[in-house]
């Protein structure tokens, strides 16, 4: 199965709180911050929510 790096570009400053918490579920503080996540049904939806806020690249 495939990953996804996903990194924070955008400040989470003013957000609503529950993009907030998904920015912190995926385990994003603050601006630079990067994970891998696993390629699922559950991640992607968390990344439509704030995929403004992102930057998400396909790791092999």
């Amino acid at each position: 199965m495939a990953n996804l790096n996903v990194k924070l570009v955008k400040s989470l400053n003013g957000r609503l709180e529950k993009q907030v918490a998904t920015a912190h579920s995926l385990g994003l503080r603050k601006i630079g911050d990067s994970t891998v996540q696993p390629d699922n049904d559950s991640t992607r939806g968390k990344i439509a929510k704030i995929g403004y806020l992102l930057q998400v690249t396909e790791v092999k």
